[in-house]
């Protein structure tokens, strides 16, 4: 039987991703949709302003949207993912979690709490188990997961492939496409023939969730990494897909080919929407590239490329689709984890 999931943020930019995403999921059935009141009442067809590049799934066009309320969604719901804007999901999500409901969550309000499990499931699959803590800190009967931000989840893999050699520390300059920010999140006078050399909060995400995300569980809490984490964080103008250079100081001195190794070896892990090669490394120094690249795996693939030495490490560049991998995919498989572990 399929699991039963609703959308919380159904009409925004990610939860449209995740409507196109969950529509043909073989283990998800979509079971309700919320947004805000004034699309609340209304069909999906007329409350949602589809600008996904695939048409509207059928089956979900005539859904009536209900509000982002617990009593607004059936019980029979086993799992919501959440796209609302991080302010409104501070105090929806537990709303819903109190209630008894799990929520994947795409939305960064909570991600650095200490009982809140961070996860890209290739990576830290393992800290899943922090709901257990979560449960008991706070008597939730239903659980809260986050996955991490777009720029974070694009980098992350890849330094998680080099914990081989000793990662000590990682500087990161992003050039990140205009769908993060949503749809009305950059106007076309401030982008076209531009860059945004300033991205608010994006640095510290990505400082801050990396080293939760690569850090160690230990059965009451996670320990962060020990590297320190410097980023960049640049607005340019491509649809989508965040391009990363990255410069990673290391205790060992591996050489190029070693490294590329290992990005290719790094294991996927056996879920539907994870890609069978999660690294995918090209020999050229000109990619990967966002229009060429972003949609490797589905869109769900990291890429690496131009890998050299430096005095103390490595440096390349990595790429991700930050609306694929970097939201609504990311929640989806961390739904797809919290059903093969038991969560639901």
């Amino acid at each position: 039987m399929s699991t039963r999931v609703g959308v919380l943020g159904a009409t925004g930019a990610v939860g449209q991703r995740l409507i196109q995403l969950l529509a043909p999921h073989p283990e998800f059935e979509i079971a309700a949709l919320t947004a805000s009141s004034s699309s609340a009442g209304r069909t999906y067809r007329d409350a949602a302003k589809w600008r996904v590049d695939t048409p509207i799934p059928d089956d979900v066009a005539d859904i009536t949207v209900v509000g982002t309320d617990p009593d607004e969604v059936p019980d029979d719901v086993d799992l919501l993912f959440s796209s609302l804007p991080s302010d409104i999901g501070a105090s929806v999500e537990p709303a819903f979690v109190e209630e008894g409901y799990v929520v994947s969550s795409n939305s960064s309000n909570g991600r650095m709490d200490d009982d809140v499990p961070l996860t890209i499931p290739e990576i830290n699959a393992d800290h899943l188990d922090l709901i257990e803590v979560q449960r008991d800190n706070r008597g939730w009967d239903g659980a809260l997961l986050k996955n991490p931000n777009c720029s974070t989840i694009t980098m992350v893999p890849t330094l998680a492939a080099l914990e081989e050699f000793g990662l000590e520390r990682v500087h990161v300059s992003t050039l990140q496409a205009v769908s993060g920010a949503g749809y009305s999140g950059v106007t076309s006078m401030e982008i076209i023939d531009n860059v945004i050399p300033h991205i608010g909060g994006e640095a510290d995400k990505m400082e801050t969730e990396s080293r939760k995300l690569l850090g160690s569980f230990d059965g009451a809490g996670i320990e962060l990494h020990g590297a320190d984490v410097s980023a960049s964080c640049n607005r340019v103008p491509t649809l989508d897909g965040h391009l990363e250079n990255v410069w990673a100081d290391l205790a060992g001195d591996p050489d190029p080919a070693a490294v590329a190794e290992a990005f290719r070896s790094y294991p996927s892990i056996d879920l539907h929407s994870s890609p069978e090669q999660l690294i995918e490394v090209f020999e050229e120094f000109d990619r990967p590239q966002p229009r060429l690249d972003r949609n490797l795996g589905g869109g769900m693939a990291v890429s690496a490329g131009g890998i050299e030495t430096t005095s103390n490490g490595i440096q390349y560049n990595c790429l991700a689709h930050n609306t694929m991998r970097g939201a609504a995919g990311a929640s989806i498989l961390n739904g797809e984890l919290l059903l093969e572990e038991g969560y639901l």
